[in-house]
């Protein structure tokens, strides 16, 4: 626990726990990445719906949320996952989001690749209020 205090980037802060507890949740599921699911016992949106969470392990992705939880999360499913759903072909495997990392993509002539904007190829012609 004392190193959840100082190494709070690697997971929920135990104040995440502490308040989950003080609204009743309690834990539903744990997904393939480690994500843990929590429900409270009792309703208290304000569209009278048991509010329900997520606590990532690791970094907070939300990319990172299988589709099946996602549905439950978001209320499209009544029951949380069994963990029997098949995957589709046309699924992949995740991958983070890279944006404002190093990792993040960097097209040729992008700026951040030392690129320059390039001139007008002649077919481009800028509008002027005259006509």
């Amino acid at each position: 626990m004392l190193g959840k205090l100082f190494a709070w980037w690697n997971d929920a802060t135990p104040g995440t726990y502490l308040t989950l507890a003080m609204k009743g949740a309690s834990k539903v599921g744990e997904d393939e990445y480690g994500n843990k699911y929590f429900e409270e016992k009792k309703a208290t949106a304000s569209d009278g719906r048991k509010r329900r969470y997520v606590v990532y392990k690791g970094y907070a992705d939300a990319s990172r949320v299988p589709m099946a939880w996602h549905g439950w999360l978001h209320h499209t499913y009544a029951d949380p996952p069994s963990g029997d759903e098949k995957r589709h072909v046309w699924e992949k495997e995740h991958e983070p989001n890279l944006t404002g990392t190093v990792h993040a993509y960097k097209p040729s002539g992008s700026l951040s690749r030392g690129g320059r904007r390039q001139s007008a190829s002649g077919d481009y012609e800028s509008w002027s209020p005259e006509g």
